[in-house]
Formats: structure tokens, sequence, C-alpha cells
């Protein structure tokens, strides 16, 4: 039977093909950072689950998950542009495609839907204004000076 992909809150996010064999597992959402483990893992029809949530599973890279305020991880979020570097400031940056995504004119525009723009997957893309999407990118950067960077640790 197939493994299954679930979200923080339980609910299934997709299926995924059975494996039986030892590999490396990497996972990518959307617009955020991947992360892999650190080791290899057989997953089988015992063993069903690798919790990358938890602080005890280890992951290939330095940092490579975002601690949340509950002790818990989670991917980086924020790769618009979808290169494995996270940049709010200068060339090739994450926060620019955001604007272009509301039109480009007037930042508090917004759209609704599915969209890599959409960095903290509420289903809207807000340049300005409270709960936008361009705050999280510069919050995983480091929060403080705009031209830092957060890099995918992958190999």
């Amino acid at each position: 039977s197939p493994y299954e992909l679930r979200r923080i809150n339980g609910s299934l996010q997709r299926e995924i093909a059975e494996r039986e064999q030892a590999e490396l597992k990497l996972i990518r959402h959307r617009n955020h950072l991947g992360v892999m483990t650190f080791a290899s893992q057989t997953l089988n029809t015992k063993e069903r689950a690798i919790d990358l949530t938890l602080a005890t599973t280890l992951v290939h890279g330095s940092n490579a998950r975002k601690q949340l305020s509950n002790g818990r991880y989670a991917l980086w979020s924020g790769n618009v542009v979808n290169d494995g570097v996270l940049k709010y400031a200068g060339a090739g940056n994450d926060r620019d495609p955001i604007l272009v995504a509301i039109g480009g004119l007037v930042p508090t525009a917004t759209i609704s839907g599915y969209h890599r723009s959409d960095v903290n997957l509420d289903g809207f893309v807000k340049y300005a204004g409270s709960n936008n999407d361009r705050d999280p990118i510069i919050a995983n950067v480091g929060g403080t000076v705009p031209t830092a960077i957060r890099s995918e640790q992958l190999p």
C-alpha cells in the first residue's frame, strides 16, 4: 500500500508509492526549501512514518529546518523563485515576484488561489499589510539584515 504525506493537522496531503529499500528521503513543498534525512531510511509496512517535525529526526545540513514556537520543526518558506535560496533583497530575490503576482502597481492589491507567491499558504498573495507574504521571507533570512540569505541544505 502507498505511504501518506500528511499535513501538520493530520489530514491527508497525498499518497506516495511504496518502496522497501533504504534510501535518503527528501521532501519539498511549493515555495519551501527542501529537507532530506541525514541517513538512509527504510519504510515498510511496519514503519510507515518519518516525522520531520521532531528534533530527533536528523536531517542533512545545518539549520535545514525552522524551529517553531511549539518546539516542532518545519520547512523554511519563501523560496518563491525556486532556486534553493531565500533572498529578500538583491537580484533574483523572492520578494519581487510577490509584487509582480498582484499586478506590480498597487502594493495593497491581492489575488487568491494556489500560487508560488503565496508564502504563508493562506490562499492569498498579499504584498503589503497584515499577514502579507513578504514578511516571512525577511524573517526566514534572519529578520534584521535584508541582504542575508538562507540556502537549502541539500547535497
